[in-house]
């Protein structure tokens, strides 16, 4: 019997278990092989490798490998929680409360009405289809429990005037809208479709609502849903916004939403200066990039979305996620009083610099007044 063969089992693994630890210290592996001998050292460091494979099951390229794996996973996890972006999670009951909410069918709409009704807000779930709506109901009811006898479904197509009316308010929210319409389309009014559908429509809802919000014990709460795309637009100007040859794709949505953070500030000035003993607020927000039905595009909902629907659903926020600021604006005490202001992952953030130009507000809000055909005297 060699003279290496007769240690111990478990003491030869543990030799060559610590003599792999030590290959890269140049001096301690001399120094172990001077008191083994080549021979011996050979060995046991073989047989010591050879024992950890077949005993403990692995080997080290697997624990590189499952470190990698797990790294990658908290890396991605970190990545996707910040996506996700900042939660309300504010104990907050407004029962009693009553709410309009644009949009309502889909979307960010219809997890902010789920959300309002399960803090026993009764709300008009402004739909451009009514049967769309009731089937929202429906689901709401099925799927979170939601009470069916405070979700009433209005129609309010905001490419068509006539169809806005509504009655006594605590929260509106003003988030139906429309991205990269693809090309320049008037609505039945006259004016582009982006333009009246993210911004004009719910400027005269708004204004029509006023005298109800005021009569909210609480002070009625405007929520504007905006995007960060309002820093991408070049002017609000109702002769560019209207002119055939000035429309794109990016460009015209930007100008809506740029439109939507003006308005909260014009409205604001105008509430405080008008009415001083006003509790009525005008905020407006960014609820992130959002994987909801806003893109009307047949072929990237057809054929890029359908393809691309792994990354899509990583990069972009839930349309539960993106609910989560408006919903901040239109429920949270911490802002009580605040006005005028813009929001993103709730809490405020750098404007454009048209917003910050209460001159240019003022010119939007009335040239806005023109445009809906409202007697400016009478504001």
């Amino acid at each position: 019997m060699r003279e290496d063969e007769s240690l111990p089992e478990h003491i030869r693994s543990l030799v060559g278990s610590l003599t792999r630890q030590l290959s890269t210290r140049e001096t301690e592996v001399e120094a172990l092989r001077r008191v083994l001998g080549d021979r011996r050292y050979a060995f046991l460091v073989g047989r010591g490798t050879d024992l950890m494979e077949e005993e403990a099951g692995w080997h080290p390229d697997m624990l590189y490998l499952t470190c990698v794996g797990l790294v990658i996973f908290i890396v991605l996890y970190a990545l996707r929680q910040w996506i996700k972006g900042a939660q309300f999670r504010e104990k907050v009951s407004a029962r009693g409360a009553v709410a309009i909410v644009t949009g309502a069918n889909s979307g960010i709409g219809k997890q902010l009405v789920r959300e309002l009704n399960l803090r026993y807000v009764k709300v008009y779930m402004a739909c451009r289809s009514v049967s769309h709506g009731q089937a929202t109901v429906r689901e709401l009811f099925s799927r979170y429990g939601c009470d069916m006898t405070r979700m009433i479904v209005r129609h309010c197509d905001l490419t068509d005037f006539g169809s806005i009316h509504e009655n006594k308010l605590d929260i509106l929210i003003n988030n139906a809208g429309v991205m990269f319409y693809p090309r320049f389309t008037k609505t039945t009014d006259g004016h582009e479709l982006t333009w009246q559908t993210n911004f004009l429509g719910h400027f005269l809802l708004t204004e029509l609502l006023l005298p109800k919000l005021e009569r909210s014990e609480e002070g009625g709460r405007i929520v504007n849903v905006s995007s960060r795309a309002h820093l991408w637009a070049d002017s609000v100007d109702p002769e560019l916004v209207e002119a055939p040859g000035r429309f794109g794709v990016m460009v015209t949505y930007a100008r809506s939403k740029l439109a939507n953070v003006m308005h909260a500030v014009a409205l604001t000035k105008r509430i405080r200066t008008n009415h001083s003993s006003s509790k009525v607020s005008a905020n407006a927000c960014h609820p992130g990039s959002v994987n909801t039905e806003l893109i009307r595009n047949d072929f990237f909902r057809k054929y890029v979305k359908k393809v691309l629907a792994p990354l899509i659903w990583f990069i972009l926020k839930t349309d539960q996620d993106g609910a989560q600021t408006p919903l901040f604006l239109a429920l949270s005490k911490q802002i009580s009083g605040v006005s005028g202001k813009y929001y993103s992952d709730c809490k405020e953030e750098k404007v454009h610099a048209l917003a910050e130009d209460e001159f240019a507000c003022e010119i939007l809000y009335n040239n806005s007044l023109e445009q809906c055909g409202l007697d400016q005297s009478a504001i």
